[in-house]
């Protein structure tokens, strides 16, 4: 496999982070004095698209995408009561009791690792904006790169807390400022970047790496978020474009293969080699394995570990147990290395998006519009898969039972992915229903306390 890695990397990548901002905060930040300027970064192809290479890299070690405890993945996990806090860590027991104060460190680096990756995607964008000395095909292909990911990182954002500032370049005394916009400018912003996104990459994946974003990639995203936004009829198209992609993607009869570097179900992928030394395992390997009796900060929920059918492959195969004298814990097993100092053998890549998420996808969208029939085919993709039996369609089928059926099976299949267990719940109305312990202003995190003191156009949230 080709990795990132070259002689000039960490050098581009220093020169991307005179993008990035400190971690206690997006908007309060002095430009480095050993900057490389973007006259430098930007002065031809290759080192452009080395910078785009640094961005990729410092995804992998930004809080809110890393797989780490700060990441959307653990504490959207934490928040949907797929996970119980076995060691005693109060900022995690917060977010499982839904009442993160907006002092919470953890809260804090998930917001502070978003806007850190949106800054560095306006960085780029303004220096490929009309530059001469890079080709066209490079200009479209970071622009395409860089709106997508800025897409993605408010996608999460505008999800978990609402209203947020809007960023879109990187003039300091201007963020510096910034009110919170209203969630459906956001939604608008999301939705151009990534209709141009779609617009602007290839459809293949260079060097066949899996870690770079391209046009199916930008789709997949586009169809969630119009499932999201109850746009049931370009969901179901735009998924659908996705899952005729059948050159580039299927599912993998083997669920032991889903999560490897490359794996043919991956749609976006980011490699552990922004770890930049000997590690090559990944962080939610690392957090979520449990080998010893505090070898993780948590288990899977015993409800969750009740709620399977029988003969479901996913549980025998994604599920892993310790059992120590006083119990038995269950965690996540979907990646099977909890850690790797070799420096070499990079054969698990954190799964970012993949394609039976689009499955789901058109399941709901066709089924919210009547196409009971077909979204039974698009379960029955997921189900068979997982060794369970095909449902069967019938007249006597309503639409309320495939629905709970398509909430159900994304449960199972993304259960410690990206927190969609958490935002499933929260965009249907269920969250107050299904979660215990909570009330209506806990469906949003806290505006973290730190942003709040350092600009005065910033508000909070209700409830906190």
């Amino acid at each position: 496999m080709k990795h990132f890695r070259n002689n000039h990397l960490h050098l581009l990548c220093l020169a991307v982070l005179f993008l990035t901002c400190a971690c206690e905060s997006f908007v309060e930040v002095d430009v480095p004095n050993d900057r490389i300027t973007s006259v430098t970064v930007f002065s031809d192809d290759a080192t452009a698209r080395e910078a785009m290479d640094g961005v990729y890299i410092q995804l992998f070690n930004t809080a809110f995408a890393a797989g780490g405890n700060q990441s959307v993945s653990f504490l959207g996990g934490l928040s949907a009561d797929t996970y119980t806090v076995t060691n005693a860590v109060p900022e995690m027991e917060a977010f499982a009791a839904h009442q993160p104060e907006a002092t919470n460190s953890l809260n804090l680096a998930l917001w502070s690792g978003a806007y850190n990756t949106i800054y560095m995607c306006n960085a780029i964008l303004e220096g490929v904006a009309g530059n001469k000395s890079l080709s066209p095909d490079t200009r479209e292909a970071l622009e395409g790169e860089s709106r997508f990911i800025r897409a993605f990182s408010y996608f999460y954002l505008t999800n978990l807390y609402g209203d947020v500032p809007l960023i879109t370049q990187t003039d300091y005394t201007i963020n510096a400022l910034k009110a919170r916009s209203p969630q459906t400018e956001v939604y608008d912003l999301i939705l151009e970047d990534l209709n141009r996104a779609a617009e602007l990459l290839d459809t293949g994946y260079p060097d066949n790496e899996r870690t770079r974003a391209n046009r199916f990639t930008a789709l997949g995203l586009l169809a969630r978020v119009h499932l999201y936004l109850g746009d049931w009829e370009q969901a179901e198209t735009i998924s659908s474009e996705v899952l005729t992609a059948t050159d580039l993607y299927e599912l993998p009869d083997d669920l032991n293969t889903v999560f490897l570097a490359n794996s043919p179900e991956a749609l976006w992928q980011i490699s552990p080699e922004g770890w930049g030394g000997t590690f090559t395992h990944t962080r939610d390997g690392n957090l979520l394995i449990r080998i010893t009796p505090t070898g993780s900060p948590v288990s899977l929920n015993e409800t969750f570990m009740q709620d399977w059918e029988a003969d479901d492959l996913r549980r025998d195969n994604w599920i892993g147990s310790f059992s120590s004298a006083a119990e038995t814990y269950y965690y996540p097993y979907k990646y099977k290395i909890q850690y790797n100092a070799t420096g070499s053998n990079y054969s698990e890549y954190s799964m970012i998006m993949r394609l039976a998420e689009q499955y789901l996808i058109r399941a709901e969208a066709r089924t919210r519009q009547g196409e009971l029939e077909t979204a039974v085919a698009d379960l029955n993709a997921i189900r068979e898969r997982a060794g369970l039996e095909a449902l069967v369609y019938s007249p006597a089928l309503t639409q309320e039972q495939l629905i709970g059926e398509v909430m159900q099976q994304r449960y199972y299949e993304l259960f410690s992915e990206w927190g969609h267990r958490w935002l499933d719940l929260k965009r249907t109305g269920q969250a107050l229903e299904v979660l215990d312990g909570i009330q209506e202003t806990d469906l949003l995190y806290p505006i973290p306390e730190d942003e709040l003191l350092k600009n005065p156009n910033l508000t909070q949230n209700a409830g906190y």
